[in-house]
């Protein structure tokens, strides 16, 4: 194990990470290939959060995680579903290992509403990926990983913020619920371009003392 990186006391009271690790990611191969690291140390009952404008990677990354993870494939961002559960495979890599919950959080407002989907059903038997989670899902774990992925590139004025979104966000017309991935191959988003990413990975909790192992070895740039 490497030692964390120190990083400076937050000055607003926000917990604390145990460390922070930067990555740079040329591809979306390499962002792909970083997530399949990290699945190899994840287990049940763990909670990612993602962070990163459209087109950043979050959906190549979580699809990263699915591979690495054994899980059915078919992950596509979850922009008009909230959650999609996609179940362990017997015949994968990983036979008996957790569940993929793939969540999208953009159009929930609160810890509150996340609190109405019911995460917790699924947490203790799942790795739970959120997007868009900061500040909606902290309280559900005691531990957590949050990763944010970069452009070098912003799409820029393209919609809400300039995140390319309507008005009435990615989820427009969604319905509170789950759905269960209809298989398939492996489908980056089509905004995810092969220009060069930033991925800021940080430990929260006693789950994550350290920076995993697979990950910390991780060298993305070409």
């Amino acid at each position: 194990m490497n030692a964390p990186e120190p990083r400076a006391a937050p000055e607003n009271g926000e917990a604390r990470p145990n460390w922070e690790k930067t990555f740079t990611a040329t591809t979306a191969d390499q962002t792909h290939a970083l997530a399949v690291r990290l699945a190899a140390v994840l287990e049940a009952g763990d909670l990612l959060v993602l962070s990163g404008e459209l087109g950043a990677g979050k959906t190549t990354f979580t699809q990263g995680l699915g591979e690495g993870l054994g899980v059915r494939a078919g992950i596509i961002s979850p922009t008009f579903v909230l959650v999609r559960i996609h179940p362990n495979l017997p015949d994968g890599p990983r036979p008996g290992g957790p569940d993929l919950v793939h969540v999208d959080a953009y159009r929930l407002g609160s810890a509150a509403e996340i609190d109405d989907i019911d995460l917790e059903n699924t947490l203790d038997s799942s790795v739970t990926v959120v997007e868009w989670g900061h500040d909606r899902v902290e309280h559900l774990s005691e531990s957590r990983l949050e990763i944010d992925l970069h452009r070098a590139i912003g799409l820029g004025g393209t919609g809400l913020n300039g995140t390319g979104l309507g008005a009435a966000g990615p989820a427009a017309g969604a319905g509170n619920g789950f759905r269960r991935s209809d298989g398939g191959t492996l489908d980056f988003e089509t905004e995810d371009t092969d220009e060069p990413r930033t991925i800021v990975m940080r430990g929260y909790g006693p789950r994550w003392p350290f920076v995993p192992e697979p990950v910390a070895a991780f060298e993305g740039k070409a």
